[in-house]
């Protein structure tokens, strides 16, 4: 999957490695941005400050520790954590779901009911804590437990209590009569 680092990777070889594995796994940043930033220029502004910072930890990373998938998820859900701590100070409101947004869905082949659901969803996951956001992106994306505590952090136990207690929650938001099953 990753190719790895040799000692004759020149600084030159080093920026292409690095470009063509970001250009690879590109959805992951997208996906961060996306759950992290509701205003277009602010995703634009998390999508620029992700490449950035991963670029300057790419000399650190090491492909036996871990995947550049998981690596950049890590660096992404760093950056975008800094960055929401920042705007809090300087937070603006944001309709909950941007205009155009549902026609652009619509566009895309999805109904205007598809692009509601969806746009709810985002609408639900900016709304949950910074750590519970991470985990269900992650889970999402189809990772493992293992694979989410390395992200996040924490232990792989932690991470399916954690997740199982999530989606309990989200449950119940979407359909609050409903009885909770362990």
């Amino acid at each position: 999957m990753d190719i790895p680092l040799t000692p004759a990777d020149a600084p030159t070889g080093l920026q292409q490695r690095f470009a063509g594995l970001l250009a690879q796994h590109q959805g992951i940043v997208l996906k961060v941005a996306r759950a992290w930033s509701r205003d277009i220029d602010d995703r634009q502004d998390l999508i620029q400050e992700i490449s950035v910072q991963a670029w300057r930890a790419f000399p650190a990373f090491t492909p036996d520790k871990a995947q550049f998938s998981t690596w950049l998820y890590r660096v992404a859900l760093n950056v975008a954590i800094s960055q929401q701590r920042g705007q809090r100070l300087r937070q603006r409101h944001h309709s909950d779901v941007e205009p155009g947004h549902i026609e652009a869905l619509a566009a895309t082949g999805d109904t205007a009911e598809d692009a509601a659901q969806l746009a709810q969803l985002h609408a639900r996951i900016h709304s949950l804590p910074a750590m519970d956001r991470a985990l269900l992106l992650l889970h999402l994306d189809d990772y493992s437990h293992q694979q989410i505590g390395e992200v996040l952090g924490i232990t792989a136990s932690n991470a399916a209590t954690r997740l199982h207690r999530l989606r309990q929650q989200l449950r119940q938001q979407v359909n609050p009569t409903a009885t909770t099953r362990g």
